[in-house]
């Protein structure tokens, strides 16, 4: 009788050791516990963030096949141009909203997903519409009128006042420019660069990049994270365009990026000072130099090939000519670029870690 009264006493206190262990394990899982700081992301820009928007409209460029996603979630080709996340997907799983973002064209997102986060970007974007032209994609406008189609559903569901605190506390995340410079200026039909200087285009797509900061700031967004352009003249594709002039980073591209985030930087600097007191917080996130690194120190960083991608040559492959049938790296964690144009899931993660102290003085209040 004794030794089941025993019994019976332990079964509450091993309930108890479970139920701590596993509150335990959920915690350690997660980077950062859940906070109500953020209530959600939201992304625009290019193929850099677009998580599969362009799967359903009639874009020139999609990567919903293997082996894109190769290394997702399920092993499930979601139209990212990585084999696996990107860093917008670990930003949120950081910040502890959600594991991935998914595209707001998806028609299976639910209002709990527009309410956590969802990534408006389309791949071969830019700030200059005539960019997104070029193949089809959704250029910025567009896509800051999916937001405003979104924010209404959500002030139909709870009601304008909830909405707008929801927005406020919302982080907004922007990466795109580079399509502009490499497809449309320099390398577009009829091109860009014969019709008007490099300064000045860089002026045209920053006018239009306000254009999109200056939208989201009137639906009420507060906590703006914006990506300068990476060293372009070091991707793949890049290099194999330019290879009879150089067998490295074609620095010309890294000159014009650097020279436009210079300008980008004083112009987020300047909105940020005059909207401080309304509650900003517009901040650049500088991707350039941690991407420069990666490649330029690629052993130091634990990759093997950083001039090539992981599918096909390497060298020109991307979108439909990085398919099924062509060949495949053993490890794409060893290549800083999965194809021609797009960094790895590793890449990603590793710009991601290097962009932390950025994140976190936005989601603190």
């Amino acid at each position: 009788m004794a030794s089941s009264s025993a019994h019976m006493t332990s079964l509450p206190l091993l309930f108890l050791i479970s139920v701590t262990c596993l509150a335990s394990m959920v915690q350690s899982s997660q980077t950062r516990p859940m906070n109500n700081t953020v209530s959600a992301i939201y992304v625009f820009g290019d193929s850099t963030v677009d998580p599969g928007n362009n799967n359903y409209i009639k874009a020139l460029f999609k990567a919903n096949w293997y082996p894109y996603g190769k290394d997702f979630i399920n092993h499930t080709a979601t139209g990212r141009f990585t084999n696996g996340k990107l860093a917008t997907d670990f930003i949120a799983s950081y910040v502890g909203i959600k594991e991935v973002i998914p595209a707001y064209l998806d028609p299976n997102i639910t209002l709990e997903d527009m309410m956590s986060g969802v990534a408006f970007a389309s791949a071969a974007s830019g700030y200059d519409p005539v960019t997104a032209s070029m193949s089809n994609a959704i250029h910025v406008p567009k896509q800051l009128d999916y937001f405003k189609d979104m924010k209404t559903k959500l002030e139909q569901s709870i009601g304008e006042e909830r909405t707008q605190e929801h927005i406020k506390k919302s982080v907004f995340i922007i990466s795109a420019g580079t399509n502009d410079f490499v497809l449309n200026y320099f390398n577009g039909v009829p091109l860009r660069r014969y019709s008007i200087s490099v300064s000045d285009y860089q002026n045209l797509v920053l006018d239009q990049a306000k254009g999109l900061y200056q939208g989201l700031w009137d639906e009420g967004a507060r906590k703006i994270v914006v990506a300068g352009l990476p060293p372009m003249g070091c991707v793949p594709a890049v290099i194999t365009i330019h290879s009879s002039k150089t067998q490295g980073c074609y620095e010309d591209y890294n000159t014009v990026a650097q020279a436009f985030n210079d300008k980008l930087q004083d112009e987020l600097s300047n909105m940020q000072n005059k909207l401080a007191s309304d509650g900003a917080k517009i901040v650049y996130i500088d991707i350039f130099k941690p991407l420069d690194d990666i490649i330029k120190n690629y052993t130091k960083n634990g990759y093997d090939v950083p001039d090539s991608g992981c599918c096909g040559t390497g060298l020109i492959e991307t979108s439909f000519m990085c398919n099924r049938a062509a060949s495949l790296c053993t490890d794409a964690s060893k290549y800083v670029f999965f194809d021609s144009i797009h960094p790895t899931e590793k890449a990603y993660h590793d710009v991601f870690e290097s962009i932390i102290p950025v994140i976190n003085y936005v989601i603190t209040n």
